[in-house]
């Protein structure tokens, strides 16, 4: 993917969430995004997912521009993958139905070209046992793997992950990020916010660090890491890594 921003900026009523955002990433196959909580990681997720729409600034994704008309926005939505934090399965379906809900009503698959990929999925993530289970019936990293499965099911060209460990327990936070991991082996290009540092080390080939509202900087990771050229980006790891 090649991902860059030129101004971006969003508030809340009052409150300024990303002020003047811009950054040029490049080629790159895995984009990660770290920070202190409020510094507008996920926001900036969501308008890359085209969830939100920036007050200014623009957007462009593979060298074209994101506009924010509806048009434009819903085929910039088809061709993405979203993972959040708290799942957003819907509750009253099964894993099965989540999957194939978005594969025949934005993708225009049969129901039966729908089940077929939805089962296929579900199976490489070791889900087709609980297949017609509702999310209340799953456990949290079951829960997490079949939203993701639901993102890959539409072959997305990007996919977008939102802090998608916040809500599970050690355990199950090595299983999602091992599933994460396979994606990237298998080619699939990503962007992860995440608090998990030392994955976010490992699996980004870029990371970019944000706080009060902006990328104060961003580089590979493994320089990132070794050696950070902002004060707020070398205190926030001294905090993170201290332990």
């Amino acid at each position: 993917m090649r991902l860059k921003l030129d101004g971006v900026t969003k508030g809340f009523g009052e409150h300024c969430v990303l002020d003047g955002v811009s950054a040029d990433f490049g080629d790159l196959r895995s984009l990660v995004f770290i920070g202190p909580s409020g510094g507008g990681k996920s926001t900036l997720l969501r308008i890359l997912a085209g969830l939100e729409i920036p007050d200014s600034g623009e957007l462009t994704l593979d060298g074209q521009r994101v506009d924010s008309d509806d048009a434009a926005l819903l085929r910039h939505r088809k061709g993405l993958g979203v993972v959040f934090q708290a799942y957003n399965l819907f509750p009253h379906l099964s894993a099965l139905g989540n999957i194939t809900l978005a594969l025949v009503k934005v993708h225009g698959k049969s129901p039966e070209e729908a089940e077929h990929i939805a089962m296929e999925t579900l199976r490489r993530f070791q889900l087709d046992a609980h297949a017609h289970k509702k999310p209340a019936e799953l456990s949290g990293g079951q829960q997490q793997r079949a939203a993701i499965a639901r993102a890959i099911a539409v072959k997305p060209r990007l996919l977008l992950f939102d802090e998608p460990t916040s809500a599970l327990d050690p355990e199950m936070t090595s299983e999602v990020l091992a599933v994460i991991e396979e994606l990237k082996e298998e080619g699939l290009d990503f962007v992860l916010v995440t608090h998990e540092m030392g994955f976010a080390r490992h699996v980004g080939d870029r990371v970019a660090f944000l706080a009060g509202g902006r990328i104060l900087e961003h580089g590979p990771a493994e320089a990132l890491f070794a050696s950070p050229q902002t004060k707020e980006c070398r205190d926030f790891l001294a905090r993170i890594l201290r332990y």
